[in-house]
């Protein structure tokens, strides 16, 4: 048995690279949540500036939590219709949808990460999540 291969169907990652979690209890959330850099980047799973980040799903949140930091709640289930929240950006390979979850969320990250990041949701409905032209 493949323990890499074993590891990945128990565990799912709402924000890639910070720490799995039961994939019973976040399948439906597995990489919503990606932590751009300055340049639009996606720090990868192998980024130690998240290694540290523990996530759990609670009441309706994604509760994040790292050593030396207060815990940040995301609520997980809201519809993003504010244009000026949504941009769009290369996530492996494709051009995709994403909401900014705001300055609390980009300064509880840059804190972490040591570097100005910012946390964003990649938008599950691509209606909802439609670019103005």
């Amino acid at each position: 048995m493949n323990p890499e291969k074993e590891i990945s169907t128990e565990n799912c990652f709402p924000v890639v690279g910070a720490r799995g979690m039961s994939a019973a209890q976040a399948a439906a959330y597995d990489a919503r949540w990606r932590v751009l850099d300055e340049s639009g980047r996606a720090l990868g799973a192998g980024d130690p500036a998240l290694a540290d980040v523990s996530v759990e799903l609670r009441f309706g949140y994604l509760v994040l939590r790292a050593p030396g930091m207060l815990r940040l709640d995301i609520p997980l289930d809201v519809i993003e219709d504010d244009p000026s929240v949504l941009d769009t950006v290369a996530l492996d390979g494709k051009d995709v949808c994403v909401a900014d979850e705001g300055e609390w969320a980009a300064t509880w990250f840059t804190q972490v990460a040591g570097r100005p990041v910012r946390l964003v949701k990649v938008c599950s409905d691509p209606q909802a999540g439609t670019l103005p032209a």
